[in-house]
């Protein structure tokens, strides 16, 4: 409400709708987070950090489809927007389309090496096809490259369940 009826300059209007979907998103409240991202995007539509608020908050709702099309046009106008890529490469996994996937999350990656959502996803298509050694090694470089972040968390749940077992997967 404060950013929509602001006389503030663009760049204002846009930072108060940006924290108003990081409130949302702690909150548990990806449908409330995607309105104000998307309530953003009519003041801004190319404001690539939006938009890729809004595909996360998508992803939250488990829209995937929904996502892809802030993600292209976020790749479009940053190509070297490692994030852009891996978050589309994550959508493209949900949405069963992996040949694509896993090209995406080698551009990410080509972008930024030591990307550790980028290797994250990585594993989890290594793992989809069976590679469970190549899954292993890239989600121990995850947890090495950034050991506090959710990622590393992510990694590590993924090496436990796969040193379980097919059973506890």
């Amino acid at each position: 409400t404060l950013a929509r009826g602001s006389q503030a300059n663009l760049a204002a209007r846009v930072a108060v709708f940006s924290q108003a979907v990081e409130a949302w998103n702690v909150a548990g409240q990806p449908g409330r987070a995607y309105a104000a991202a998307t309530m953003g995007l009519t003041v801004a539509p190319n404001d690539a950090d939006l938009l890729i608020d809004r595909a996360l908050a998508l992803g939250a709702l488990g829209r995937y489809r929904d996502a892809l099309p802030d993600l292209e046009q976020v790749s479009r106008q940053q190509p070297q927007r490692a994030d852009a890529w891996v978050l589309r490469g994550t959508a493209l996994r949900h949405l069963e389309r992996l040949p694509e996937a896993e090209a995406t999350v080698r551009q990410a990656l080509k972008i930024d090496p030591d990307n550790p959502e980028g290797l994250l996803e990585r594993g989890i298509l290594k793992q989809m096809r069976g590679d469970l050694a190549g899954a292993r090694l890239d989600w121990q470089q995850v947890m090495q490259l950034a050991p506090d972040s959710p990622a590393a968390d992510l990694a590590e749940q993924n090496l436990a369940l796969n040193e379980a077992g097919p059973q506890r997967r």
